[in-house]
């Protein structure tokens, strides 16, 4: 059968036409509305952290993982960022006042320690029924650096409501939040009430915390807040008094032993949640940070214990198992480094954001496929000509 000049121009055209559509398809498939991009890895055992139960990868002569009740967990390498061992670590909790080192990593380099403020009545409202406390008064003027202080060693809400109010008020500052967890590649986590109380939706991971633990370390100031054992507070009466360091493995209080090396970072309770710490520990060059949520023991200070056992573990660990994951799998910017944290990072892909259409992408094949039939008719028959 013989194909005219039409058909034999359509069907060249629509060949050049699909191979730019072909070409370009990844993109469509990739790009389109409701596409997952999918987790950005930098190594084929980061995506066991997604499954559940316990991972670790044993070299010989490596030690017996703790036996740990807490409902999730994690232990990584703070400066390599591998992670050596977890379990559910992508579980979905409430993380308590442990949110607070996300506050703090959103906060703090927006506000100078050393100016002052005068607290005003509203700046107070809506601090949840039961909230740890550190003392913050109406009308009293406060140096930022006190009210970190009342964060960090009192977990103290009122003064998170504070500086939340100096920072854009309560929903941005819960919203910043979110897009620092994006950036530092922190996806499980949802705030809906930036000092850790309980409210409906408001979860993290072991993975997540240990994230904001790991990055609070490479801030000087926010790692001289975290590893402060008591400071003094200003008074309503114009005196001080003195405040202690509710993480007991680091003071030693109640009974628990303080861990030798710690260096903080942050504990929280809440009914809800239970209780929860992040913890990092350095020994000679090593520094470790571990997460342990919610331990179903019933031993009270089976946070601080199961935390001390997973931390000892770490260090006798070193050299001896493989990594199962990395905290900077998901990272939104240049994974690694000191610097990472501190250049803009590009804000987090929301689900309903505006992506370039399908349509678009269409189009340029389409553009493609044309220019391609211009060629061939100029090659086959010559110039086209004009009416």
């Amino acid at each position: 059968m013989t194909i005219g000049f039409a058909s034999r121009a359509a069907v060249s055209g629509c060949a050049l036409c699909a191979a730019g559509l072909l070409a370009l398809a990844p993109a469509a498939a990739t790009t389109g509305p409701g596409a997952d991009p999918g987790p950005r890895t930098t190594d084929a055992p980061a995506s066991l952290l997604y499954r559940p139960g316990t991972h670790v990868r044993p070299r010989a002569g490596a030690p017996e993982l703790p036996d740990l009740s807490a409902r999730s967990w994690l232990v990584a390498d703070a400066g390599t960022g591998e992670v050596l061992a977890a379990h559910d670590a992508h579980r979905r909790l409430p993380p308590a006042s442990t949110l607070k080192t996300l506050f703090a990593l959103t906060v703090m380099p927006a506000l100078p320690s050393g100016i002052r403020h005068r607290v005003r009545p509203e700046e107070l409202e809506g601090i949840g029924p039961g909230s740890s406390l550190v003392g913050v008064a109406e009308s009293r003027s406060y140096r930022v650096s006190d009210l970190w202080n009342g964060v960090f060693l009192n977990s103290g809400n009122d003064a998170v409501r504070v500086l939340a109010a100096l920072s854009g008020g309560w929903r941005v500052t819960a919203e910043r939040m979110e897009e620092k967890a994006r950036a530092l590649g922190a996806r499980d986590t949802r705030v809906k009430s930036p000092d850790g109380y309980d409210a409906p939706g408001q979860v993290s991971s072991a993975f997540d915390l240990a994230v904001f633990g790991r990055a609070g370390l490479r801030s000087a100031e926010f790692a001289t807040y975290c590893a402060k054992a008591e400071a003094s507070f200003p008074a309503r009466d114009g005196g001080h008094y003195p405040i202690v360091n509710t993480n007991r493995l680091l003071t030693g209080a109640d009974g628990v032993t303080p861990y030798r090396g710690l260096i903080g970072v942050k504990n929280g309770y809440t009914s809800n949640a239970g209780n929860t710490l992040v913890a990092a520990a350095r020994r000679g060059d090593r520094t470790l940070v571990a997460t342990v949520m919610n331990p179903r023991s019933d031993d009270g200070h089976a946070v601080y214990e199961e935390t001390r056992s997973l931390l000892d573990w770490g260090f006798e660990a070193a050299g001896r198992v493989q990594p199962v994951g990395s905290l900077d799998a998901l990272r939104a910017g240049p994974p690694g480094g000191p610097e990472a944290d501190s250049v803009a990072l590009p804000a987090p892909r929301r689900d309903d954001a505006d992506e370039p259409p399908v349509t678009w992408t269409i189009a340029g094949a389409a553009l493609l496929g044309g220019a391609g039939v211009a060629v061939f008719l100029r090659l086959r028959w010559g110039p086209v000509p004009k009416d």
